[in-house]
Protein backbone atom coordinates (compact mmCIF):
# COMPACT_ATOMS: atom_id res chain seq x y z
CA UNK A 1 0.00 0.00 0.00
CA UNK A 2 2.90 1.96 0.57
CA UNK A 3 4.25 1.83 -2.73
CA UNK A 4 0.89 2.79 -4.47
CA UNK A 5 0.87 5.84 -2.03
CA UNK A 6 4.58 6.58 -3.64
CA UNK A 7 3.18 6.35 -6.83
CA UNK A 8 0.01 8.33 -6.54
CA UNK A 9 1.56 11.15 -4.78
CA UNK A 10 4.30 11.00 -7.27
CA UNK A 11 2.27 11.02 -10.37
CA UNK A 12 0.43 14.00 -8.77
CA UNK A 13 3.15 16.63 -8.63
CA UNK A 14 4.69 14.94 -12.57
CA UNK A 15 1.58 15.99 -13.73
CA UNK A 16 0.41 19.47 -12.35
CA UNK A 17 4.43 20.00 -13.58
CA UNK A 18 3.87 19.48 -16.81
CA UNK A 19 0.54 21.21 -16.49
CA UNK A 20 2.15 24.04 -15.42
CA UNK A 21 4.55 23.14 -18.81
CA UNK A 22 2.30 23.83 -21.01
CA UNK A 23 0.83 27.03 -19.56
CA UNK A 24 4.12 28.42 -19.69
CA UNK A 25 5.36 27.39 -23.44
CA UNK A 26 1.63 27.46 -24.83
CA UNK A 27 -0.65 24.12 -25.80
CA UNK A 28 -0.45 22.08 -29.70
CA UNK A 29 -3.02 23.56 -32.13
CA UNK A 30 -2.48 20.20 -34.59
CA UNK A 31 -1.14 22.93 -37.05
CA UNK A 32 2.47 23.49 -35.56
CA UNK A 33 5.22 21.83 -34.04
CA UNK A 34 3.98 20.95 -30.73
CA UNK A 35 7.59 22.69 -28.58
CA UNK A 36 5.90 21.99 -25.19
CA UNK A 37 5.17 18.28 -25.40
CA UNK A 38 8.51 17.86 -27.06
CA UNK A 39 10.60 19.90 -24.27
CA UNK A 40 8.48 17.88 -21.38
CA UNK A 41 9.50 14.75 -22.87
CA UNK A 42 13.05 15.99 -23.87
CA UNK A 43 13.69 17.35 -20.05
CA UNK A 44 11.56 14.00 -18.50
CA UNK A 45 14.36 11.90 -20.82
CA UNK A 46 17.08 13.37 -19.13
CA UNK A 47 15.59 13.46 -15.99
CA UNK A 48 14.88 9.79 -15.93
CA UNK A 49 18.87 9.28 -17.12
CA UNK A 50 19.82 11.03 -13.65
CA UNK A 51 17.44 9.36 -11.65
CA UNK A 52 17.85 6.15 -12.65
CA UNK A 53 21.93 6.51 -12.33
CA UNK A 54 21.69 8.24 -9.10
CA UNK A 55 19.47 5.27 -7.77
CA UNK A 56 21.50 2.79 -8.57
CA UNK A 57 24.91 4.34 -7.69
CA UNK A 58 23.79 5.06 -4.25
CA UNK A 59 21.80 1.60 -3.62
CA UNK A 60 17.90 3.83 -2.61
CA UNK A 61 14.93 2.45 -1.21
CA UNK A 62 13.07 0.78 -3.99
CA UNK A 63 10.02 3.63 -2.98
CA UNK A 64 12.14 6.55 -4.10
CA UNK A 65 12.43 4.74 -7.32
CA UNK A 66 8.72 4.67 -7.62
CA UNK A 67 8.25 8.19 -6.50
CA UNK A 68 10.42 9.46 -8.46
CA UNK A 69 10.35 7.57 -11.62
CA UNK A 70 7.31 6.19 -11.56
CA UNK A 71 5.25 8.57 -10.14
CA UNK A 72 6.53 12.14 -10.88
CA UNK A 73 8.63 11.19 -14.58
CA UNK A 74 5.80 8.73 -15.28
CA UNK A 75 3.39 11.84 -14.50
CA UNK A 76 5.48 14.35 -16.07
CA UNK A 77 6.09 13.00 -19.59
CA UNK A 78 3.69 13.11 -21.73
CA UNK A 79 4.27 10.07 -24.18
CA UNK A 80 0.12 9.89 -24.63
CA UNK A 81 -0.06 13.41 -25.35
CA UNK A 82 3.05 13.26 -28.57
CA UNK A 83 0.93 10.28 -29.59
CA UNK A 84 -2.36 12.17 -30.20
CA UNK A 85 -0.17 15.28 -31.23
CA UNK A 86 1.69 13.31 -34.06
CA UNK A 87 -1.87 12.32 -34.82
CA UNK A 88 -3.38 15.35 -34.92
CA UNK A 89 -0.61 16.84 -37.16
CA UNK A 90 -0.88 14.21 -39.82
CA UNK A 91 -4.71 14.22 -39.82
CA UNK A 92 -4.16 18.46 -40.66
CA UNK A 93 -1.83 17.19 -43.40
CA UNK A 94 1.74 18.30 -41.63
CA UNK A 95 3.37 15.30 -42.55
CA UNK A 96 6.66 16.75 -42.49
CA UNK A 97 6.36 18.11 -39.21
CA UNK A 98 4.52 14.60 -38.07
CA UNK A 99 7.61 13.15 -39.26
CA UNK A 100 9.97 15.53 -37.65
CA UNK A 101 8.44 15.61 -34.57
CA UNK A 102 8.68 11.64 -34.14
CA UNK A 103 12.07 11.78 -35.05
CA UNK A 104 13.45 14.58 -32.76
CA UNK A 105 11.57 13.42 -29.47
CA UNK A 106 12.48 9.94 -30.29
CA UNK A 107 16.38 10.66 -31.11
CA UNK A 108 16.89 13.33 -29.17
CA UNK A 109 15.23 11.50 -26.02
CA UNK A 110 16.90 8.77 -26.17
CA UNK A 111 20.24 10.80 -26.25
CA UNK A 112 19.35 13.05 -23.37
CA UNK A 113 18.60 9.66 -21.55
CA UNK A 114 21.98 8.95 -21.96
CA UNK A 115 23.58 12.20 -21.17
CA UNK A 116 21.70 11.92 -17.91
CA UNK A 117 23.47 8.90 -17.09
CA UNK A 118 26.46 9.76 -18.35
CA UNK A 119 26.32 12.89 -15.94
CA UNK A 120 26.40 10.47 -12.73
CA UNK A 121 29.38 8.58 -13.44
Amino acid sequence: MKAFLFVFLGGGLGSSLRYIMSLVLGKSDGLHFPTSTFIVNIVGCFCIGIVAGLLSKYKVNELYALLLITGILGGFTTFSSFALEFVQLWKNNQFTLALLYVLFTNFVGIAFAAFGLYCIK
